[in-house]
């Protein structure tokens, strides 16, 4: 049986010019290049369970591995349950950190250390798009590190006391 093609998008990014995200739910990675920014991959362990509502298949970081230009990088994602916070994505490479967390219900902030580089969206098909803060002066690192990141977790997510409005109003008769 042939294998489904892989989903791609190519977005023109206002500053790194036409970036290509390939996203494979089924098989778990994703691919981020274009000629401006270096290849990052990152690839879900074949074999492990495949969970529908992460893009990539998974939030447990020990079954991931992520790889920028060719050399690892680490992965350290959080449990993602009920705060925000919950749900950040911290990456180390090359002597630099980044963390993507939401900071709305459609988007969510890149930072490179403890500096805000942009903001993200992805509804998990593939699609990213990135508005960046210029004044941070994004690299082509960052830029591939935030979409492939975008990219496999998804992008928001609702303020607590939204969730807790959900869950009271589902918990009432009627």
């Amino acid at each position: 049986m042939p294998k489904d093609p892989t989903p791609e998008s190519v977005t023109d990014d206002d500053l790194f010019g036409a970036i290509t995200v390939r996203l494979d739910g089924r098989e778990g990675e994703v691919v981020v290049e274009g000629a401006s920014v270096p290849r990052v991959v990152l690839r879900r362990t074949t074999g492990t369970d495949r969970a529908d509502h992460v893009p990539i298949g998974t939030r447990d970081g020990a079954v991931l591995t992520l790889t920028v230009d060719g050399a690892p990088a680490e992965l350290d994602l959080a449990r993602g349950r009920v705060t925000r916070r919950s749900y950040r994505v911290d990456v180390r490479y090359a002597g630099r950190s980044w963390r993507l967390v939401p900071g709305s219900i459609p988007s969510s902030r890149l930072l490179r250390g403890r500096e805000r580089l942009g903001d993200f969206s992805s509804g998990g098909d593939g699609r990213v798009f990135a508005e960046w803060r210029r004044d941070a002066a994004p690299d082509a690192t960052d830029a591939a590190v935030g979409y492939a990141l975008a990219a496999a977790f998804g992008t928001g997510g609702q303020p607590m006391w939204m969730m807790a409005l959900e869950l009271a109003g589902d918990l009432l008769p009627g």
